[in-house]
This record gives structure tokens, sequence and C-alpha cells, in this order.
């Protein structure tokens, strides 16, 4: 009998698994859940900018991985031929890219909110800065708002 030679790619990953992944993300940091529950939910709009901005974040550092892997190919090849298993070891940089970066945002906008409980209204640029700082995860945006807040508020006597 003659053996099939069947290869099965596991990185770089499709551009439907990508989009899943974005959705997920965005269904995570949405949706009621342990992690809303210790540091609250994104807004949608919000949350579908921070998932696409961690999603590319992490596929930029995985596939970066492998142009470092592609120099030491020579090496590796007499060491072990399985590309599959690189693939793998990819995969699981790109999955904890993505776990890493998510948490930042989640805390960041947790910071934000304990710094500056703003009420968010239509028209509000107090209140767009505060998005931008949960998905930037900058502690000095997050302390400006605070301040141009205190400053706007009446003085009570």
């Amino acid at each position: 009998m003659e053996k099939m030679n069947i290869s099965l790619s596991i990185w770089p990953p499709t551009q439907r698994t990508r989009d899943a992944v974005i959705n997920r993300l965005i269904e995570t940091l949405t949706a009621p859940s342990i992690l809303s529950k210790r540091y609250g939910s994104l807004p949608t709009e919000v949350a579908s900018f921070a998932a696409k901005s961690i999603e590319e974040e992490a596929f930029v550092i995985a596939s970066s991985t492998i142009s470092v892997t592609n120099l030491n190919q020579q090496q590796q090849e007499e060491e072990s031929s399985n590309k599959e298993d690189d693939g793998i070891e990819i995969l699981q940089i790109y999955s904890k890219e993505i776990s890493k970066r998510m948490l930042e945002v989640v805390k960041a906008n947790a910071a934000v909110a304990v710094t500056s409980p703003v009420k968010m209204e239509s028209n509000d640029s107090v209140g767009s800065t505060t998005t931008t700082a949960a998905v930037a995860g900058s502690d000095a945006a997050a302390t400006e708002t605070s301040e141009e807040i205190s400053s706007n508020e009446p003085e009570s006597s």
C-alpha cells in the first residue's frame, strides 16, 4: 500500500478563524461572566475595537515568532523535522497573547471606572476620554479625566 502524505496546517489561522476569535472576544468582554463580575463589562463598541486590536497584536507577535523560527529552521531540521509541533507552539503563543491582552484591557477599564466615575452622556467628550483610556489602558488618561471632572463640578459649601 502507498502512504498518503496529508498535511494539516495549524498556523496561520484562516481569516474565518481569526474572525471567530474576535467575535468570541467581543462576547467575553461584553457578556456577564466571572471576568465581568470582577472587572466589569465593556460597551459593545469599545469591546469590538478592543477585540480587533487584541487579536491583531497577538497575530503579529505570533507571526514574528515564525520569522525567528525560520532563521533557525536548518539547525532544527537536524533535530526535529516535525513542523506541526512548531505550529502548535506558535498557536500557544497566539493564545497566550490574546489572554494577556484581554486581561490588560479589562483591568484598565476597571481602573478607569474606579478612578473616574463618569456618567456617560451623549456628546460628552469626557466620556469619550474614559472610553479611550479603557481601551488604551492609560492610567494617565484616567487621572486626567478625573481632574477634568473635579474642576467642572460646583464646589459644595
